[in-house]
Order: C-alpha cells, then sequence, then structure tokens
C-alpha cells in the first residue's frame, strides 16, 4: 500500500518519539533457539527496553500456557495454523500496522495472508519447511527422496530415526505419505495413519526436540526436522543432507502476535517495528538458519543464505502445502492417535 509523505513521516515520528522515550520491559515467549541473542541486544541498546526471553518447545505448549493465564506475557510467536485458533479464544488483541513504519518492508506475498488477511492480529517473523535431516554417511540409496525413510526404512536407519514430538507434524508426515487429504475427518483413514504410526514406532530410536544434538553425535542417523534446523546441523556435519520428500511436505509461517491482556503494548509496538527492519530481519535469519518476509534484508543476509538447499532446494513448490487448522472433531481424533503412539 502506498502512503502519502505526510502520513510517512507522521508514523516514523510516533516511532522515533516512542524510542526516544521507552524505558521499560518486554516479556517475549517464543520457540527455543529461535531469537539472535544479539538482535535483543541490539533492540535494548536503541530503546533502553529489557527484553525476558521465554522459550517453548510446540505450538501445543505455547497454546496450553497462554490459555491458563497468568503468563505475563506480551509478544508470543505461534504457526500460522495456530492465529485463527488464538483469535477465536479472545488470546490475541488486534494490532495496527499503520503504527509500525517498517511494515512497508514486508513482502506482497505475506501482507495479505489467508491465516491472518491484512494482517490485523500478527507481524512475519520466519518460514520454513519441515522435511527430513537425513546423513548420507549411513545411507543414501533407494527411498532417499520419501517419507518412507521414516516410516518404512531401510536396514541402516532402522533404530536411529528421530521424530519430531509435534502431534500434526508427525500426522500431517504420515498423511502425506499415505497420500491422505490433510485434516480429513475419514475414520477408515485415521485408522491407517494411527496403523502407521505404530508400526513405524518400532524403527524409531527417539521421539525427541533435540536433533541437532542427536545428528551431530550420530546418535541417529535421520529425523524428520524443520529446514533451518537441518542446515544448523550441516553446518557441523557436512554429510548431512535435507531431503523434501517426494510425496509432499509441509510449509510453515510463523508469526509475532500480541496477547491480550499484555503489559507492555508500547514496547510490544517498538520490538514489532524493529524486527521488520531489513537489516535486523537478516540478523536473526544468520542466527536461526530461517528465511524472513521482509524486503531488502537479502543484502544484509550472509552469502550462503542466498541459495541454500534448506531454503531454496525444493523445485516443485506444487509440494509444499502451508498446513490448515482442523476442526475440532479432527482434532480430537488426532489427539487420541498421537496418545496412543505415546503410550
Amino acid at each position: 500500500m502506498r502512503r502519502s509523505a505526510g502520513l510517512t513521516l507522521a508514523l516514523f515520528v510516533f516511532i522515533a518519539a516512542a524510542e526516544a522515550n521507552a524505558a521499560g520491559i518486554l516479556n517475549f515467549y517464543n520457540w527455543g533457539e529461535y531469537t539472535n541473542p544479539e538482535l535483543l541486544k541490539k533492540f535494548t541498546r536503541e530503546t533502553g527496553i529489557k527484553v525476558n526471553l521465554d522459550t517453548y518447545d510446540s505450538n501445543d505448549m505455547m497454546l496450553a500456557k497462554i490459555k491458563a493465564g497468568g503468563h505475563g506475557y506480551d509478544l508470543a510467536v505461534p504457526s500460522h495454523f495456530i492465529i485463527q485458533v488464538m483469535v477465536k479464544q479472545g488470546l490475541l488483541q488486534k494490532i495496527d500496522v499503520g503504527k509500525m513504519s517498517n511494515f512497508k518492508h514486508v513482502r506482497p506475498g505475506h501482507v495479505d495472508v489467508n491465516f491472518d488477511p491484512g494482517r490485523k492480529y500478527s507481524v512475519p517473523w520466519h518460514w520454513g519447511t519441515t522435511g527430513i535431516s537425513l546423513n548420507t554417511k549411513y545411507y543414501n540409496g533407494p527411498k532417499a527422496n520419501s517419507w518412507a525413510l521414516l516410516f518404512n526404512p531401510p536396514d541402516p536407519l532402522k533404530g536411529k530415526i528421530n521424530m519430531l514430538p509435534e502431534m500434526k507434524a508427525v500426522i500431517n508426515a504420515a498423511s502425506f505419505y499415505l497420500d491422505l487429504p490433510l485434516c480429513n475427518p475419514d475414520l477408515a483413514d485415521l485408522k491407517k495413519i494411527n496403523d502407521l504410526l505404530l508400526n513405524s514406532k518400532s524403527y524409531w530410536k527417539t521421539i525427541d526436540y533435540g536433533v541437532i544434538e542427536k545428528m551431530t553425535s550420530e546418535d541417529i542417523y535421520a529425523s524428520q526436522n524443520w529446514s533451518g534446523g537441518s542446515m544448523r546441523i550441516r553446518a557441523q556435519l557436512p554429510t548431512v543432507k535435507y531431503i523434501y520428500p517426494k510425496e509432499g511436505f509441509a510449509g510453515w509461517s510463523d508469526n509475532v502476535v500480541l496477547l491480550a491482556g499484555a503489559g507492555n503494548v508500547e514496547e510490544a509496538y517498538l520490538f514489532m517495528n524493529f524486527i521488520m527492519a531489513p537489516e535486523n530481519a537478516a540478523m536473526n535469519s544468520n542466527y536461526v538458519r530461517y528465511a524472513n518476509a521482509i524486503a531488502g534484508s537479502e543484502k544484509y543476509m550472509d552469502a550462503e543464505m542466498a541459495e541454500v538447499p534448506e531454503v531454496t532446494g525444493f523445485k516443485d513448490a506444487t509440494k509444499m502445502v502451508f498446513i490448515p487448522e482442523c476442526s475440532q472433531d479432527v482434532n480430537e481424533m488426532y489427539t487420541r492417535i498421537w496418545n496412543n503412539l505415546l503410550k
């Protein structure tokens, strides 16, 4: 959207005045290993605002804590398919992107998004995919481009596989492998998923978030993983390859939201504006190894981030599916399948 010179000047005056006068705190709830400490230090230097960072390991964990209340957080970073759930449950407050001068840097494709039309509740953080990290030192033969690596693995990988402890990530992967629709309420199809997971569990060593540690120590040879996490593993262990399974894979977008009842709203606005500055978006991308939605950030990015396979390696974009939020009935069935798997 084009802004008039007067409006643009007014926005810069708003931000500059707020930055000059702010000297508070900000309570930020984000995924672990997903915030560059130097980014927070820079924000504090520029604004005088101290950031208290607390972390979580899954959308489920984040959502449960926010719903319970009494958390004291101002901002959180849910994945895209959780945002409307949080809106419906009254857990978010609307934001005014007109108060954030750096919103103009958001790439057009990330502005009017289906999970938050017009960006009434969120600003972008990072986006990526969920696929497979494979140590090709131990296996690089048939099935090396398929979810079969995890669900019907070759002998060298059996007992050396890790899965993410994310209910929907695991069930979505099974759905891709079985060529079933996502968020599918059909009981016969849900039974197929349940049976596949129970049968495959015997091939898995762990269901754990510590993928980087497990793969770099070569305790496991393959793991369901996020693209940026796989890139960080490859930096330590060059034989690890990120696999985009041929059957399809999940794309996701994580976004910063302002929580209902936030006690530090002005500070939250300043931080949301800060992270959309191209140099700041690049600073965090260089640390977490995920793509961002901020135009102009590329000139501040590490050179290797421009063409890394974990970011740009998929050739067929139709195989990437941005995961929808399922109906309550389907979520309840998924929970039953998940609990059954974890017994």
